[in-house]
């Protein structure tokens, strides 16, 4: 069975064909979109949601003429993000990203949004419902809005030519004020609050099917691109933590049981009788991006860095040792429980003022961050994982990365077969129920 895995992420569109039946991956193309717009408000993060479905679009037409048309289409996206959409089902606002930070802003009262619903449920700025809250309390819920709805759900809607936005339990939850065990928001907590639920689609359980387009090609509503990427990289998921490094970092691994969870740990829905544990860094690997971008400024150059970097940074730990290197905090977007706080730079000394005292000190500042909340999951399960998988291109593109967590986590890394891990991931899981069905 052939099918299309298409991954919305934060800068970037992947699309993997798939033979879902021998888990060979038949073509693959990643484009950035270019998507982010210009805002008067510095909080704010914004993306063009028709720009992303016109590249969707284009890419699915690309594919269908060089492998023919899919058996099925798998949607994945970044999570947390949230757009309106009118009553034929089209985009009347931006998308406002997980990157938003219009929840910190405090309103008339001095609170900020996601300061009110904190006794609701999870909720941080960022997420879906602290955005809607926050556009309510602004009066700037366009008119002519009906729902609300994810970007990679929109794009699924748009091509089934639907008019009413549904989504999954993934992309529910990670909009926060969620009952998990539910499965279900929060409805009475979040009116008592003052939040209008109104705006709130339908939410289904399990993987479902949103629809066909046209050519008849049936369509798989999205599912969350942490899961996506799980499913799509890791072989074993009862004992396996995943570690991936893009624009921002998670670190993953898949209980059984329901648990409680708090601080930089939160509980997401993964498959029919079980969890995902998950920490996410708001940062991650956009802060060693941030550090190349930093080195060509001061460098005056447009050329690439990245291979200098590691090459340097690898010399410094074979003449000093990374104990070495500065102790950075990489946290410099904030944390989900704290967005003001940001990173610091400890442990410069004149023996190690190296620049590749700072590579080294912000690769292990990104991992760092992984691994306390990695020992936070070990701490609520009871148990350690047994195996450790890298994805995403912070991890594949940087084998110093690479062998540093190995140190860290104690384990051998395994880096999955394909790069879209992502968009596989939700072939991969189109497949099962285009096969069922």
């Amino acid at each position: 069975m052939k099918i299309l895995g298409i991954d919305i992420g934060t800068t970037t569109v992947s699309v993997a064909m798939t033979d879902t039946e021998t888990g060979k991956l038949l073509a693959r193309e990643t484009v950035e979109h270019n998507s982010f717009l210009q805002s008067s408000k510095p909080e704010q993060k914004l993306q063009d949601p028709e720009r992303i479905y016109e590249i969707v679009r284009e890419l699915l037409i690309k594919q269908q003429k060089e492998n023919g048309l899919p058996d099925g289409m798998g949607f994945t996206g970044q999570m947390h993000g949230m757009l309106y959409v009118d009553a034929s089902g089209k985009a009347v606002s931006p998308l406002y990203t997980w990157q938003d930070g219009s929840g910190e802003i405090p309103l008339e009262n001095g609170k900020t949004c996601a300061e009110l619903l904190q006794g609701v449920g999870a909720a941080a700025s960022g997420y879906g419902v602290v955005t809607h809250f926050y556009l309510q309390n602004k009066g700037q819920i366009p008119k002519d809005a009906v729902r609300m709805t994810t970007i990679s759900d929109y794009i699924a809607m748009r091509l089934c030519e639907n008019t009413v936005p549904v989504i999954g339990l993934d992309m529910a939850a990670s909009w926060g004020c969620f009952d998990l065990q539910k499965q279900e928001f929060l409805y009475e907590a979040l009116e008592q609050a003052g939040v209008d639920t109104s705006y709130l689609p339908e939410v289904r359980k399990g993987h479902f099917l949103v629809g066909e387009t046209r050519a008849g090609v049936p369509v798989m509503g999205s599912i969350g691109d942490n899961q996506a990427s799980l499913f799509g990289s890791v072989r074993d998921l009862k004992d396996t933590v995943l570690l991936n490094v893009g624009t921002g970092s998670q670190v993953s691994l898949v209980t059984e049981r329901f648990i409680e969870c708090s601080g930089s740990v939160e509980l997401r829905p993964c498959t029919e009788n079980s969890y995902i544990l998950v920490g996410a860094s708001l940062c991650g690997g956009r802060a060693y991006a941030m550090l190349e971008q930093f080195y060509r400024e001061a460098a005056e150059t447009e050329e690439r860095l990245y291979s200098r970097m590691q090459e340097q940074a690898e010399k410094f730990i074979e003449k000093y040792g990374k104990e070495a290197a500065w102790k950075v905090d990489t946290t410099f977007s904030g944390t989900r429980s704290d967005p003001s706080h940001r990173g610091m730079i400890a442990g410069i000394g004149v023996e190690n003022f190296h620049p590749s005292a700072l590579t080294v000190g912000v690769i292990c500042g990104i991992l760092n961050e992984l691994h306390e909340q990695y020992e936070q999951m070990c701490q609520l399960t009871g148990k350690k994982a047994t195996r450790l998988t890298g994805s995403g291109n912070g991890i594949r593109r940087n084998s110093l990365m690479r062998r540093l967590a190995e140190e860290m986590f104690k384990m051998p890394m395994e880096i999955p077969e394909y790069e879209e891990e992502a968009a596989y991931g939700a072939a991969l899981t189109a497949g099962k129920l285009v096969a069922a069905m």
